[in-house]
């Protein structure tokens, strides 16, 4: 299974456009994109509303089936994402959730949690911490691997997960 995913493009329709043009299984965008639910660009994504959007048919969260993985979809304003990952465990726990995905911070990381992989790909747009802009992608197989990309669809940071079993 390979997704893709990116958060806070802020109103940027050409990087969402090449990163959408990715190949993937499924491609997200955790929100604050500030395009509306029928821009073009937005075409066969899964999107959530961010603070910064003003489209309010964009759901503030979901979970979907990918593969045999739910996962599970939020900005993270309303999880307190900044501070604490906790609400956002919480959350997964109650939606059975094996991959959270969220933004919010414009700070890209993963962790995994008792067997939940939450991932924040950081901003496409506007990185913080002197990062670079970047997106992530997700390769789950028998080995979890964690790509974070720059514009350039260059490698900037991986991780990678062995003997995981679920």
């Amino acid at each position: 299974m390979k997704i893709i995913v990116m958060s806070d493009s802020h109103g940027d329709k050409e990087t969402v456009r090449t990163v959408s043009a990715l190949h993937a299984d499924a491609i997200f965008h955790c929100g604050d994109s500030e395009l509306t639910v029928e821009d073009p660009v937005l075409q066969g994504m899964h999107i959530v509303r961010g603070n910064c959007d003003s489209d309010l048919r964009f759901p503030s969260s979901f979970v979907i089936e990918v593969g045999e993985k739910r996962v599970f979809v939020v900005h993270g304003h309303e999880h307190d994402c900044k501070r604490t990952l906790l609400p956002l465990y919480y959350a997964a726990q109650e939606e059975q959730a094996d991959i959270v995905l969220f933004g919010h911070s414009h700070l890209y990381g993963t962790e995994m949690k008792e067997g939940i992989l939450f991932l924040n790909p950081g901003s496409t747009l506007l990185p913080r911490g002197g990062n670079e802009a970047t997106f992530a992608v997700i390769e789950w197989d028998e080995t979890i691997r964690i790509s974070f990309k720059n514009l350039a669809l260059e490698t900037i940071n991986e991780v990678e997960i062995k003997n995981f079993l679920n």
